[in-house]
């Protein structure tokens, strides 16, 4: 279980990253379903963008980490915290930006984004490519 009991983490697995070379990886995953705080169905997208370590993430392993949220009562700033600190605590890339794009509810939606390089995240701000620009997919 990870640390913050929301999730269980331990089904993440990796896969050893092949290149000797910095790369950056982009992952969407349009289907992120959990309980809401209302009690009610709520949906989100998820993009995660890597530039990895020793390890890559195994995709199917991150489908079944999402799907264990489908029962859970979050709030979209618990939960984009929750995922965050599991990917960091499992995979330690280099650096890792995860964008959250929560649907509408009553007419308004919500986009919460997590880079570790930013400086109140631990990061150094060596990239910057995250200031004045939107992510692009």
């Amino acid at each position: 279980m990870s640390k913050n009991s929301l999730s269980d983490r331990s089904c993440l697995r990796s896969i050893k990253n092949p290149a000797t070379q910095a790369y950056e990886i982009k992952i969407k995953n349009p289907e992120v379903t959990f309980e809401g705080v209302n009690g009610q169905p709520d949906f989100a997208c998820a993009y995660i963008t890597v530039y990895p370590d020793k390890n890559v993430i195994e995709l199917k392993s991150l489908k079944t980490y999402f799907f264990q949220f489908r029962d859970k009562v979050l709030s979209y700033e618990r939960m984009i915290n929750v995922i965050y600190d599991d990917l960091i605590e499992t995979y330690q890339p280099h650096r890792l930006r995860l964008v959250m794009l929560f649907n509408a509810r009553g007419g308004i939606s919500s986009r919460l984004c997590i880079d570790s390089d930013w400086k109140s995240r631990g990061g150094s701000e060596d990239f910057k490519d995250w200031i004045g620009h939107e992510d692009t997919w």
